[in-house]
């Protein structure tokens, strides 16, 4: 079973794809849902330096003016059933960063939650976690070589 120009159940040649003009994205957001929509904004904006572009009734929007993603913080609704209200522990944002010793400094200095401390993976990653009031998980990594690479 592959996928790609395969029939996956036949393995039979389905042809050339037809040629399509590639999807041309100009941004693009991180969508949470939140039990606390402020406190996950002053989280990103005090410890990530995201800024509150614009925001709502039940919304906020974040910003930065690098690369990194957009951030919605949705209000998440005390009236929806269970089932219909995402986790945001079920997520993890990462965001790949330069000086990230620097950043676990300032970080630490500012009390800011971290709650996997940094540390090199085998392969290579740096990283670090931290985690918002609502329980979103924030992962900051630096690529590295690992030693002998």
């Amino acid at each position: 079973m592959r996928c790609g120009a395969r029939d996956l159940a036949g393995g039979r040649s389905l042809g050339a794809p037809a040629v399509v003009a590639p999807v041309n994205v100009t941004a693009s957001a991180v969508v949470l849902h939140v039990d606390d929509a402020a406190a996950s904004s002053a989280f990103f904006t005090t410890h990530l330096h995201f800024r509150e572009v614009v925001s709502g009734e039940d919304y906020i929007c974040l910003g930065r003016d690098d690369a990194a993603v957009d951030i919605v913080l949705l209000q998440r609704s005390a009236e929806a059933p269970p089932g219909d209200r995402p986790d945001p522990k079920d997520v993890t944002v990462s965001f790949t960063v330069t000086s990230i010793a620097t950043e676990y400094d300032r970080l630490r200095r500012e009390g800011a939650p971290i709650t996997t401390e940094l540390r090199q993976q085998p392969w290579g990653d740096w990283e670090l976690q931290l985690t918002d009031l609502n329980g979103v998980v924030v992962e900051l990594v630096e690529w590295a070589p690992p030693a002998g690479a």
